[in-house]
């Protein structure tokens, strides 16, 4: 299975539409990831348009995007990998086990907010930030994941340069 990760795509402000080098790689995906600050439900529509969509509301997402049906939390199991989602994982320290604690069956924790991609293992779980493909904030890119499950585990998890 094949999964693209986004966050922070920040409707309308950043992201007017689907840029070209993130709808490449969601053409190639199962499933599509959405980990809050869409901003805008319109965005979440157009992300279905390429494979189905699961997202949760961040800190910038209004009623039209909890209506489209963005709960604050989501756990997922995406051909055997235990995938939970969070917008705000709060501070870097201690972040690990603070996911542990809050999500104790994932196998893999998917958040956004701080616009820093990140791919980080501990206290037993990995936590994955795709960064955002259009506010790149103090990065040098903007930047989307890509996930390859396999036979129920991650054999791939990459932070891809995508503008």
């Amino acid at each position: 299975m094949k999964i693209a990760v986004l966050a922070d795509t920040h409707a309308p402000r950043r992201w007017k539409s689907c840029p070209a080098t993130v709808a490449r790689h969601l053409r190639q995906s199962d499933v599509i990831l959405h980990a809050g600050d869409v901003c805008t439900a319109a965005v979440l529509d157009e992300l279905a348009q390429y494979a189905p969509v699961h997202a949760v509301l961040g800190n910038n997402d209004g009623p039209d995007v909890a209506a489209w049906g963005a709960p604050e939390t989501v756990e997922l199991d995406l051909a055997g990998l235990r995938v939970a989602m969070i917008h705000d994982s709060g501070q870097a320290s201690g972040r690990t086990a603070r996911m542990r604690r809050r999500f104790p069956d994932a196998d893999l924790v998917v958040f956004g907010h701080s616009h820093i991609p990140m791919d980080l293992t501990g206290d037993g779980v990995r936590v994955f930030n795709p960064g955002s493909p259009t506010d790149r904030r103090r990065q040098p890119h903007g930047t989307m994941g890509l996930l390859t499950v396999e036979d129920g585990s991650l054999a791939e998890a990459r932070i891809v340069a995508v503008a």
